[in-house]
């Protein structure tokens, strides 16, 4: 995640750090049975926040790569076998696109998820290190001494058979790529840049990259108040023609396809719902009227997509093009107290299910004796809660709330941000618990009851 997505002032950070360390047990803050996480140390003392960048491929095991906000080294790659319980390094990113010996500043993450195709994982990287500019983390204007500045990020193959990882191509402009898909039918990887927003369009048969052009103004690089504009953190394939799909801070919703000289709007519809709440889109603090995470369903040949702020759960079908509000699906807690959870971005940790079930990690305010823990009711205000899974099927239509997630120590999975599940149903997640005394982010797996 880029650090602009996360505004907030140092001492709220070390508030919720410091709750983190001190936090309630389990029976004190949900009083049923709670949910059990098991922390995974994968040897990477320095693992930062991490978003998205966890999928299961076909061979069952969970591929991931770990956060660094360092300049000088890389985001770390893994994988962990469900069957053996036991994790594995793979490579760090810079020295896997051939830039170490480059000295420039690190690929220090990947934003994305894993697609698979003929055998091969398909991802992109990013920058996990900012610059101090007016107060806030952005990106960086000027290099650290004996460094160059951040090259670009990269798409990225790497082969489950040989162990080979490909550099396929780099971003231009110097960008990071914070949001990918992949459309597996005609072997394009289609990805937006950060901050400023570019529609990349890469075509793996023929190993060129289109820069398609800016998406939203000028993205989380421009001026706020006038062209700044919060990038789409999720986009789409329709596989039946090749369409790829993405929202913007205005809540439009736009299509493009190899071919079309330029990215068209879909008349007829729009994200400017009430229910989502109201936003001014040329600031920073929320992801205004994007959507936050979407998937296509072939099931249904539509898509379903989480609007985070809100927390609802809608169905949107490009054919017609019509979006319908299917149910809020955030904790019960949460729907009860009217309130938006307290990550203002909304969680990226939602994903469809082959049984046609959403499973989705989300934040529950916290309850002592009966009574809530007090709390600023605003989006842009950070803090502690709980962490439930909430799961939704669509052919039943039926919602429910697993109840809230603990580690064995009875403290709270923070920065949950991504999820996959294994092929027994076990989910997994990469959050933040204390490891040796000290606030790292790893891979947490979730059994079901």
């Amino acid at each position: 995640m880029n650090k602009p997505e996360v505004i907030i002032i140092s001492l709220t950070i070390l508030c919720s750090c410091l709750l983190t360390r001190c936090a309630p047990t389990a029976k004190e803050l949900a009083p049923d049975e709670p949910l059990v996480a098991k922390q995974y140390y994968s040897g990477f003392p320095d693992a930062h926040y991490t978003y998205n960048a966890i999928s299961v491929a076909s061979d069952g095991k969970i591929y991931y790569v770990l956060t660094s906000n360092k300049h000088d080294i890389g985001g770390q790659f893994y994988v962990y076998d469900p069957e053996t319980d036991q994790t594995k390094f793979i490579a760090d990113l810079t020295e896997a696109v051939g830039e170490k010996e480059k000295k420039c500043i690190a690929q220090g993450k990947s934003h994305v998820d894993f697609y698979e195709h003929d055998g091969k994982l398909y991802f992109a990287t990013h920058l996990g290190y900012y610059e101090q500019i007016d107060g806030a983390e952005r990106f960086p204007q000027n290099a650290p001494e004996g460094y160059q500045l951040y090259p670009g990020g990269h798409f990225v193959s790497y082969d489950m058979k040989s162990g080979k990882l490909e550099n396929l191509a780099l971003a231009p402009h110097g960008q990071g790529i914070i949001t990918m898909t992949m459309d597996k039918q005609h072997g394009h990887l289609f990805g937006i840049t950060w901050p400023k927003g570019y529609l990349l369009d890469y075509d793996i048969n023929t190993k060129q990259l289109k820069e398609v052009g800016l998406i939203s103004e000028q993205g989380e690089a421009g001026e706020i108040g006038k062209d700044y504009r919060v990038i789409c953190r999720s986009i789409f394939v329709d596989p039946r023609h090749g369409n790829v799909y993405y929202s913007t801070a205005e809540g439009d919703i736009f299509f493009y396809r190899p071919g079309l000289s330029a990215p068209e709007k879909l008349a007829g519809v729009n994200l400017r719902m009430d229910y989502f709440g109201c936003y001014d889109y040329t600031a920073p603090g929320s992801m205004a009227y994007n959507w936050r995470k979407i998937y296509w369903s072939e099931t249904e040949n539509v898509a379903y997509g989480i609007h985070g702020n809100s927390g609802y759960l809608f169905r949107f079908d490009p054919q017609k093009p019509k979006i319908e509000l299917v149910e809020r699906i955030t904790s019960e807690a949460s729907k009860k107290s009217g309130m938006y959870d307290l990550y203002y971005y909304g969680s990226l940790s939602f994903m469809l299910g082959k049984d046609q079930t959403i499973y989705y990690l989300t934040g529950s305010p916290i309850e002592i004796d009966g009574k809530r823990v007090a709390r600023e009711n605003k989006i842009g205000v950070m803090g502690l809660e709980n962490l439930h899974l909430v799961t939704y099927n669509i052919p039943g239509k039926e919602y429910k709330d697993h109840g809230a997630i603990f580690y064995e120590d009875g403290s709270i999975p923070t920065w949950v941000n991504s999820i996959a599940m294994d092929r027994h149903g076990n989910l997994y997640t990469l959050a933040s618990f204390i490891h040796e005394g000290k606030e790292i982010t790893d891979l947490v797996k979730i059994t079901l009851r």
